[in-house]
């Protein structure tokens, strides 16, 4: 199956801030999570990835078409995007909404955009403006998935959602790629979300990448053990982050490197992201 995203040698720059990645690719069929904290460059690779900014070097493959080209104009309505913000007309109804992305997408499915709204309780003779941040994000997502994309790239769909919200937009994400070539591409800072959803996971910090890897490999990889602060370079290069307290050490080691077997008790990939970014801090 053809992946979904591929990036290589990735570099865009804004005055002090660098975004660099080596490599990165979404398989297609799967959900790849883009976690980070704030200015960690999620955005900015989304914006890359859309071709919406242009890179400074590398290059990005959506959907077997390279950015910037005529091929990657064409499949552009094969890629359904939900911003943190969304940008309807506030003075439009979801049903006028509706109307004119019929005229804007080749693919438009009408009834399929009914049916979620209808599914999701939205108030379509309402005006945008008028509707609660949970109503703006499920209207997004309704047209998103209402012109028959094959890949969608969401920036922080859920960021601001209380949990029932949250919890039933992921459902809608997981019933999507059910279909063999559905794809998404979700940046969160909600990182038990993306641990709900995804079957790869990437750390930005500062615009670096950390670590691109499959969820449950992660899981085989990395480990926690539990010892005195004065034991920790006993591990050597195993060590990759560390957590000190008056009462001890805990440290994230890669279980391949350790020289022995000691007891380890597993992470979280929230966990592990907070433990590779202070290490990172050292």
């Amino acid at each position: 199956m053809q992946d979904a995203v591929v990036i290589t040698n990735l570099k865009k720059t804004y005055g002090d801030f660098t975004l660099e990645i080596p490599s990165l690719t979404l398989p297609g069929g799967c959900i790849l999570g883009l976690i980070g904290e704030n200015g960690a460059g999620k955005s900015t690779t989304i914006r890359l990835l859309l071709d919406l900014i242009r890179k400074d070097g590398g290059e990005i493959a959506v959907l077997g078409e390279k950015t910037g080209t005529a091929g990657f104009e064409k499949i552009k309505e094969d890629i359904g995007v939900v911003f943190d913000e969304p940008g309807f007309p506030p003075s439009l109804t979801g049903r006028e909404i509706g109307k004119i992305l019929r005229h804007t997408y080749r693919h438009w499915d009408e009834t399929r955009y009914a049916d979620l709204t209808e599914q999701f309780g939205l108030p379509m003779k309402k005006k945008f403006s008028e509707y609660s941040r949970g109503m703006k994000m499920k209207l997004s997502i309704a047209a998103a998935l209402s012109h028959d994309p094959k890949l969608l790239v969401l920036d922080e769909a859920t960021s601001g959602l209380d949990p029932v919200v949250r919890d039933e937009i992921l459902d809608i994400f997981m019933d999507f790629t059910r279909e063999e070539d559905h794809s998404i591409l979700v940046s969160s800072h909600i990182v038990s979300d993306l641990e709900k959803l995804c079957d790869y996971v990437a750390f930005l910090h500062k615009g670096q990448l950390l670590l691109w890897e499959e969820k449950d490999r992660l899981a085989e990889r990395y480990g926690v053990i539990q010892c005195m602060e004065e034991e920790i370079e006993d591990y050597g290069e195993a060590v990759k982050g560390r957590r000190i307290t008056p009462y001890g050490a805990q440290i994230l080691v890669d279980r391949a490197m350790l020289p022995d077997n000691p007891e380890i008790m597993p992470v979280g990939v929230e966990d592990l992201f907070v433990y590779l970014v202070k290490e990172e801090r050292r």
